[in-house]
């Protein structure tokens, strides 16, 4: 073979390299492969992937230099030598003119940057909670005779690259262009080599996909994200507790999965392996079960699961935060559910341009009082310039599916009443709700579990109960809780007499917790995720979860193996 039929290998270098489609050039690539890899049969077989030919190199330059075991030391601390980390070598020695001799510190991070100065100095720029400082190695300053080998110098030259950790011991400094710098005393410690190419960017939804640890590493975004998250939960819990809110945990676990209307995902549990048990699809029945307990003020923040569709506003696994109140009445969840989302913007704003520069603010989108509200009933009656049919009645399902008919709108699979109301909101309701939106007076079918009454304006019969909408997607679900026994348990009756197909039953122990004397009570549930979405400036909910939806979540270990 001569030396020309090699040069079509150069393009594999490229980043936009494509798959050849030649027999012959695909033979070739192949043999070398196997030559490669077997220079490499004295490697440890589990440091090896067959195909990934950047590892291996990068094991092979690593192993030069010394034992791979050596890689990832333990650190060491020393009393006498503060550990910093770049951020608080900054904060500690911004104002520092020249060298500092006097102090001795150690600073640990990430390598984003290598850059050789002949063969006597090195500049590294390390990096720890997007805060980088400037480490400068030069051999003039270095130990080499009382601390270590010189081939440690060499080693270090040979392969410390971007994404290393490393450690560097050294003295604060600030350079000629004014660069604040640690100057090593040492040769910087290696603590993990990086065993794979950083790349510049991703765009391959795959990459992104399945491996969320490398999109972190390559764009700020993910983090900004994650930070943009933690003040929102913060945020929520200082508000809560300010007011002298409890904040408490109820079980994810239960033989029933009440509070709201989904498909559970179930379970065994070996201690009971005769009882199916249930992820909780909401906190809202034990949290009300406190309340009757004599907790007058209480909350939860945390994880609730829906065995149900993947979408851009859905996974079956999201964040929750909830609150009762004994003696809320629905004005006073309105005025709360404002100052809660107004206050929250402006923190969000205040912290945006230093934590989390990357995301941008809502568009048109303008979080003030007051918020709008749009009555269920009217709202849609005024779009179909007809009234509805009387929906306590037995005749109200084949007078809606006539009206759907007649207005050419799609019937829902398994229509019953809730889910022909629910189609006529997302149709002519929830599109009105850009701006902070409340949608009031819904009726009674839609809200087993809240009190309802009897509207003066419309003659139905209607729930106590608000939904704040936003830009077209659901925020907020308050009401007024149903705390009597009696009409529970007829509202549980209707619920059942709407999914006729499903096996479910009455909650007996609800229904005899409620009569024990529950007070009048307001509660409110808030998703998090979909709150993150709108101050990121996302349309989807894998966007702003750190592992994706549930299918990235299953793809990551189904098919995490190889490299870049």
């Amino acid at each position: 073979m001569t030396r020309n039929s090699y040069q079509f290998l150069r393009p594999c270098l490229s980043k936009s390299f494509q798959p050849f489609t030649r027999p012959e050039h695909a033979r070739i690539y192949c043999a070398l492969q196997r030559r490669f890899a077997g220079g490499l049969s004295n490697l440890n077989h589990r440091h090896v992937w067959i195909h990934d030919v950047e590892k291996k190199k990068r094991l092979v330059q690593l192993q030069n230099a010394r034992p791979l075991e050596s890689y990832h030391p333990p650190i060491k601390y020393d009393r006498n030598i503060p550990d910093l980390s770049p951020k608080e070598f900054a904060a500690k020695y911004k104002g520092i003119e020249g060298l500092n001799i006097d102090e001795m510190v150690s600073v640990f991070g990430r390598v984003r940057s290598v850059r050789r100065l002949g063969s006597k100095l090195i500049f590294v720029d390390i990096e720890r909670e997007n805060q980088r400082v400037q480490a400068m190695v030069d051999v003039q300053y270095l130990n080499l005779k009382e601390t270590v080998d010189e081939n440690d110098w060499k080693g270090f030259k040979q392969v410390v690259r971007n994404g290393d950790w490393i450690s560097v011991k050294g003295y604060p400094t600030k350079t000629k262009t004014g660069e604040l710098s640690i100057l090593a005393k040492e040769v910087p410690r290696m603590l993990a080599p990086c065993l794979h190419h950083i790349p510049e960017r991703i765009e391959d939804p795959e990459t992104l996909a399945r491996r969320p640890h490398v999109h972190q590493l390559v764009d700020r975004e993910p983090g900004d994200i994650m930070r943009l998250r933690g003040l929102i939960y913060e945020f929520f819990r200082s508000a809560f507790l300010q007011d002298g809110f409890l904040e408490v945990e109820t079980p994810m676990f239960d033989a029933g999965a009440g509070g709201a209307i989904a498909r559970p995902f179930e379970t065994v549990a070996n201690e009971m392996s005769n009882t199916p048990i249930k992820l909780r699809i909401a906190p809202e029945l034990p949290l009300k079960r406190l309340v009757i307990g004599g907790q007058d003020k209480i909350f939860e923040l945390g994880r609730v699961f829906r065995n149900e569709g993947i979408d851009n506003t859905h996974n079956p696994e999201f964040t929750i935060c909830e609150f009762y109140q004994v003696g809320a009445t629905l004005t006073y969840l309105i005025n709360r559910t404002e100052k809660l989302f107004i206050n929250l913007a402006k923190t969000i704003d205040a912290y945006r341009a230093k934590d989390f520069p990357s995301l941008t603010a809502p568009d048109n989108i303008k979080i003030q009082y007051p918020f709008a509200r749009l009555t269920f009933i009217p709202t849609i009656e005024k779009a179909i310039n007809r009234s509805l049919p009387d929906l306590s009645s037995d005749n109200a399902v084949p007078e809606l599916l006539s009206m759907f008919q007649d207005l050419d709108i799609p019937i829902p699979p398994q229509a019953n009443l809730p889910r022909l109301l629910d189609a006529l909101a997302e149709k002519y309701i929830e599109p009105l709700c850009k701006e902070p939106t409340f949608i009031t007076h819904h009726p009674e079918a839609l809200s087993p579990l809240s009190k309802s009454f009897v509207d003066v304006a419309t003659g139905q019969r209607v729930a106590s109960r608000i939904e704040l909408f936003i830009d077209g997607r659901e925020y907020v679900n308050a009401y007024e809780e149903e705390n009597s026994p009696f009409e529970q348990r007829r509202k549980f009756e209707q619920q059942l007499s709407f999914h006729p197909e499903s096996s479910g039953t009455i909650d007996e122990s609800y229904i005899e917790a409620l009569e024990w004397g529950m007070p009048p009570t307001g509660g409110w549930g808030c998703g998090l995720d979909r709150l993150v979405m709108l101050f990121a400036g996302k349309k989807r909910i894998a966007d702003v979860l750190p592992f994706g939806t549930l299918r990235n979540v299953v793809s990551i270990s189904k098919n995490g193996q190889g490299g870049i």
